[in-house]
């Protein structure tokens, strides 16, 4: 085989033009007319050995400033066992896409299977799709299914202390749906309590969105707030990193009716900001107004296990009209990420790794506290990622820290820094980056 994803051999075209009645490659063109045949060469690199490729890739690679990363905001630097890579490159995983004949596609319908549970468990939810986009279109999605599960409102309150990216998405999805967003205010960096039970007490909502940890990093007390949303008719949606649920209290155990969030966490690499994966998980009462599609476990008329598409509400398998969503995808590929690496790491690993991020963050928080120089930007809790009020330029501190290898945070106000810190990040890049800060 010449060409791992081309196959055809020169004996398959040749039966191929025979079986068509045509002779030749050019035969087969032959009723183009010659004056807009274009007869040139085409702009394209001279043919190179797999050594000169290699060679030429590695000195474009020498361009990439590698830096020790201590931002976050979305995207996290975790660690990624080594297995991983070398089990979803295989041609049977890299190239599958959407199984149209699902029940053909065992091997495919099983890891979406495993995923779905190890999700659920992970959320404390009923039920989970096979995956979305990413965090902010699941969270788009699930706006919507929320105003589709509604009777009397089309209005969905968002915490301002949701991240400005996934609001923009939000708002986006909104606006072509005639759903209208109403923000609830923050106060010291969580979810003001009060406006937020003067919104529901105003105008009925379909949903509420909160995000834990937040926006700042923060875990908010979300005591109560189901039982509030629940009174007033409203579904409490959460949106959370899936790595932080090993360790924090889960979507389920607050009572959140539709739990979304990004999984980038679970080991897949940041890569210049993707690709990564979209989780849903919802409670049983919710499954029919799901997106996407839920694989099922069943018997086959041998009595063998075998595996289902057993929900598929999407455009492409029912009247357009009738869709619960228009979204026609998911990242698979990366669901199959996630579920290998959670095999991999098994539940004493996710909490280890979730408890290193902890700890280091808090130790890097507490060193620069310790000097003059920093600031606490909020008085609450948070897991492993902290904004910092610093009383010098900020932008002259990133810079300074990035000239020196590092990728110090994020910029979120005028003098605020955030922070963030995974099990990748050593004692020694923590305390290299507190010895720059002072310099």
């Amino acid at each position: 085989m010449a060409y791992k994803y081309f196959p055809q051999t020169d004996e398959d075209i040749r039966e191929m033009l025979a079986r068509i009645g045509v002779g030749s490659l050019d035969d087969l063109y032959a009723e183009v007319p010659d004056q807009i045949r274009f007869k040139g060469d085409y702009q394209l690199p001279e043919a190179m050995s797999e050594v000169e490729v290699r060679q030429y890739i590695g000195r474009l690679a020498d361009n990439n400033h590698q830096l020790v990363c201590f931002a976050g905001a979305g995207v996290y630097d975790h660690y990624t066992p080594s297995a991983i890579p070398s089990l979803i490159e295989r041609s049977e995983f890299l190239t599958s896409y959407t199984p149209y004949q699902a029940e053909i596609s065992q091997g495919t319908l099983h890891y979406i299977f495993e995923y779905q549970s190890m999700m659920s468990e992970l959320t404390g939810m009923d039920i989970s799709n096979a995956s979305m986009y990413d965090g902010t279109t699941a969270t788009a999605e699930a706006v919507l299914m929320a105003n589709a599960s509604s009777k009397k409102s089309n209005r969905v309150l968002v915490s301002e202390t949701l991240d400005p990216k996934t609001r923009a998405v939000v708002d986006t999805y909104a606006h072509y749906h005639g759903i209208e967003i109403v923000t609830v205010p923050a106060q010291d960096g969580v979810m003001s309590r009060s406006a937020l039970d003067a919104l529901l007490d105003e105008t009925p909502a379909a949903g509420v969105v909160v995000q834990q940890p937040n926006r700042y990093g923060i875990i908010e007390d979300f005591s109560g707030l189901a039982d509030s949303c629940h009174a007033h008719k409203s579904l409490l949606i959460m949106n959370s990193v899936a790595a932080d649920l090993a360790l924090l209290k889960t979507p389920g155990e607050w009572g959140a009716d539709i739990a979304v969030g990004d999984g980038q966490s679970l080991g897949i690499p940041m890569t210049f900001g993707g690709p990564s994966v979209g989780y849903m998980c919802c409670t049983e009462k919710l499954m029919r107004k799901m997106p996407g599609r839920i694989v099922g476990k069943t018997l086959d008329s041998n009595g063998q296990r075998a595996f289902v598409l057993t929900l598929q509400a999407r455009e492409q398998h029912i009247r357009r009209q009738k869709a619960t969503s228009n979204i026609c995808s998911n990242e698979s590929l990366m669901a199959l990420y996630v579920t290998i690496y959670m095999s991999l790491m098994g539940k004493e690993g996710l909490k280890e790794a979730a408890q290193l991020s902890y700890d280091g963050a808090h130790y890097l928080y507490e060193q620069l506290l310790a000097s003059e120089l920093f600031a606490p930007a909020f008085d609450q809790p948070f897991f492993n990622e902290f904004c910092i009020n610093y009383t010098g330029d900020v932008d002259a501190l990133l810079q300074k820290l990035e000239a020196n290898g590092i990728l110090g945070g994020v910029k979120v106000g005028d003098h605020t820094l955030m922070m963030a810190v995974t099990e990748k990040r050593t004692k020694e890049e923590v305390d290299h980056l507190i010895k720059l800060c002072h310099e």
